[in-house]
């Protein structure tokens, strides 16, 4: 017979002499009326225990505290460490007092506080934001038995496992896997909350159990998610082996490493922002211009996969392409090979690929940085031969008069008349939509490619100058600011121009450049702008003008001859000003296209009854086809749609993570601390808010706070729209009470995010994408723009 969940206290009794795989704790459980008609028999009772005399921990056990469909997690209070006659009575008296509504058939238990742990945690049965079946186990190692529900720290580890593939969950957490297996199968029930405790001596607690409120459409037929994962994991399979025309013995696969998917698209794009990002660059625009910039060639080679609609970057491609070309064979094997190992072993810098674990152009801090390959296994004869490579690649890339960034600079200019005959012709749009997004790649994303690869290097070469000393962070800082980019131009020129004339330049922009879900500037502007606050303005509010002193100009000038850089301070810092706002200019032009086109894809929806909702599961591809065929446009759009529908459920419902090394990590793994977590699949634009601000201005509101303590619950009577935890995790109270409301949130988001989001005063956070876009900074219109 499948047991009943009871209050918190009373669900621990009836589980005492039931549990195989894990001990309860003993327990005197008294309500609030019991404990007003007898409190010194109820004392007494305490201190016949064979543990009375030891420190207790005093618990609430509320009639609706742990029920379905709401946990009241954290609600109420708990007293640990009580020790003595009066601190008990204190204790419980404290505890009654926060059932707030005064009932007296409310319930108190009393506990030995549990000592010596080396583990304790939180463990849900299903992926509470998506009712996908992966245990997810939060937990910490400091000894302490609330600081996983508090939310009081950030040095908590997490690990995710598909539920019928428990053989990979490691040692240290088996035990936990297998209770809440047991526990699963004597509640009868897909979705519970756990929380427990390793002792020192290897012994595992249960401190509590209860149903999980969770979000999404539960995975009824295991077998066919078993069958998804099996075909990732048989593609992460194939990567483990060598592959013709390329060098390294494997691959990884992530979510960052390279034209960083997880923050243009998200982790889980609908299919229409995933298709065109493919076809727009990392299909075939991306090695194109890598190529034509000097590295490798690996043209016909896709740079980002999807695992079932989930983005991924092969790793072994990028790092192939960021070979120069005129390295020989063997030194670029073993390169490749021990810059994948070097991101293996450190994946929490798969964000930071051409920082921390490639060499991808010459700067002038090189040499030193090439001892580190010296330091595993490369010769002297080695590290030259690659230091001379990337100095023909980078004196090539970045010559004043011959540089490739110049050619890519003129080839925006056909970019803007071809827009302009496309934006006011009479052609159909399914014809405009093929022409625009040809164009876009042709003139737009393969020379902003260009311009990237251009700005990648000008930025690292100015943090070379700050490491060697010729610029301090407070002058590149300064240099920067001068620069003349599409962001300060939208700051200036919205203090400058009225709305209409605002809009006419800046209105194809969207937070999500690659999201028909994300509304233009010029949609829906009073939802990015507060145009009350606007003054009309010629004044231009720069940064102080950066200039070089005579001494910084002689120590260039005498770097750049050192290290055989074929070029002179003036052309080199016009480079890298150049090079810099080209890329932003670049960007701001293409988006015009890809922006036009979506309206177009939009329009051709409503024609044919399809919300936008909707247009955002088509692929483009099928708009390719259309273009190119006399098929049915209502029955082809509708059926993409519905494919598409269909496919991205199942993209809900699949678990990886951020960096993918082996066939097992698809079915475990751990994630850093540092990810933020993202609670529900929810959605939702709003105003920044934080304790600080009036009461009445939290309704509706994302307010950030610092922990997921849960003494904030307070929170959640002014009818927050989302929340920003600067610490906590998948399991804290703030997470637990989130899911249960539908609420969007980032629990642990870290410090530097934090703060970032925080600065801003609208923010559209994307649960489902795991996104969250700055739509309007405090400094009046400053946007984050994405990709």
């Amino acid at each position: 017979m499948r047991m009943r969940f009871g209050t918190k206290a009373e669900t621990l009794e009836r589980l005492s002499d039931v549990l195989k795989t894990g001990k309860v704790l003993p327990l005197v459980r008294k309500s609030v009326f019991e404990w007003r008609r007898s409190r010194q028999s109820i004392l007494d009772e305490i201190a016949q225990t064979p543990w009375g005399e030891a420190p207790l921990i005093v618990r609430s056990s509320a009639s609706d505290e742990d029920g379905d469909g709401c946990s009241l997690a954290g609600h109420y209070c708990s007293v640990a460490g009580v020790q003595g006659r009066e601190e008990l009575i204190t204790a419980i008296e404290d505890v009654i007092a926060s059932f707030t509504d005064g009932g007296q058939e409310h319930q108190v238990f009393i506990q030995p506080l549990l000592t010596g742990v080396q583990i304790c945690g939180v463990a849900f049965s299903c992926d509470p934001s998506s009712n996908a079946p992966y245990l997810v186990i939060n937990y910490d190692r400091s000894g302490s038995t609330d600081s996983v529900t508090s939310g009081s720290t950030n040095e908590l580890e997490t690990y995710y496992c598909y539920r019928n593939r428990l053989d990979v969950v490691p040692t240290h957490l088996k035990g936990v896997a297998s209770m809440v297996m047991e526990l699963m199968s004597l509640f009868g029930s897909e979705a519970i909350d756990v929380e427990f405790a390793i002792a020192d001596d290897g012994q595992l607690y249960l401190l509590q159990v209860r149903p999980l409120s969770s979000q999404g459409q539960a995975v009824n037929d295991l077998s066919s998610h078993d069958e998804t994962l099996s075909t990732i994991a048989s593609k992460v399979s194939h990567g483990q082996q060598r592959y013709p025309y390329l060098h390294g013995e494997r691959t990884l696969y992530g979510v960052m490493p390279d034209w960083n998917p997880a923050e243009i698209i998200g982790i889980r794009p609908r299919p229409l922002a995933l298709s065109l990002y493919k076809e727009l660059v990392t299909d075939s625009i991306w090695a194109y211009q890598r190529h034509n910039y000097g590295y490798r060639n690996l043209r016909s080679f896709p740079l980002m996969i999807d695992f079932h609609g989930l983005p991924y970057i092969d790793v072994r491609i990028s790092f192939n392409s960021f070979i120069p070309a005129d390295v020989e064979g063997e030194l670029a094997d073993r390169l490749v090979n021990h810059y994948l190992d070097l991101l293996a072993a450190n994946p929490s810098r798969h964000d930071k690929v051409e920082f921390e674990i490639v060499h991808s152009c010459y700067t002038l801090d090189l040499p030193e940085r090439l001892d580190k390959l010296r330091a595993h296994g490369f010769t002297e004869m080695d590290t030259s031969k690659l230091s001379d490579c990337l100095r023909r690649l980078t004196n090539r890339i970045i010559h004043g008069k011959s540089g490739l960034w110049l050619e890519d600079t003129e080839r925006l200019n056909e970019l803007t008349l071809r827009y302009e005959t496309m934006k006011s012709c009479s052609l159909d749009r399914i014809s405009r939509i093929y022409w625009l997004l040809e164009d876009c790649k042709r003139y737009g994303t393969l020379p902003f490619a260009g311009l990237a690869r251009a700005a990648f290097i000008a930025v690292q070469f100015l943090r070379s100058m700050v490491t060697v000393g010729v610029l301090d962070r407070t002058e590149m800082a300064s240099f920067l600011g001068t620069l003349d980019t599409v962001s300060s131009q939208i700051s200036e020129d919205g203090n400058r121009l009225r709305k209409g004339a605002f809009l006419e330049k800046y209105g194809h922009l969207r937070p999500g450049t690659y999201d028909i879900t994300s509304p233009r500037y010029d949609e829906a502007p009073d939802q990015y702008f507060d145009w009350s606050t606007q003054r009309p303005s010629d004044h231009r509010n720069r940064e102080p003008e950066f200039a070089l002193t005579l001494r910084q100009l002689k120590q260039l000038e005498n770097l750049l001859q050192h290290h055989g850089l074929e070029h002179n301070v003036l052309s080199l810092f016009q480079f890298l000003k150049s090079a810099i706002e080209g890329r932003e200019h670049a960007k701001f032009l293409f988006t015009r296209n890809l922006s036009l086109a979506m309206s177009l894809v939009r329009e051709l929806g409503e024609e044919y009854g399809l919300s936008v909702d909707d247009c955002s599961y088509l692929d483009i591809n099928v708009l390719r086809q259309l273009y190119a065929s006399g098929a049915n446009v209502a029955e082809t759009l509708n059926r993409s749609v519905g494919d598409g529908k269909e496919r991205y459920a199942r993209t809900q419902q699949i678990l990886l993570p951020p960096l993918i090394s082996s066939p097992e990590d698809v079915y475990g793994f751990h994630v850093s601390a540092s990810d933020p977590n993202f609670i529900t699949q929810g959605r939702v634009t709003a105003p920044v808010r934080s304790l600080d601000d009036d009461l009445s201005l939290l309704p509706g509101s994302i307010l950030f706070i610092p922990s997921a303590d849960p003494g904030y619950d307070w929170i959640f009577s002014h009818r927050i729209g989302g929340l920003i935890t600067m610490y906590g995790g998948t399991n804290s109270h703030m997470a637990i009470r989130a899911s249960e409301l539908g609420i969007p949130a980032v629990i642990g988001a870290g410090s530097q995010l934090f703060e970032q989001w925080r600065n801003g005063e609208i923010l559209d956070l994307d649960c489902a994408t795991k996104q969250v876009h700055v739509l309007r900074a405090n400094s009046m219109v400053r946007q984050r723009l994405a990709a």
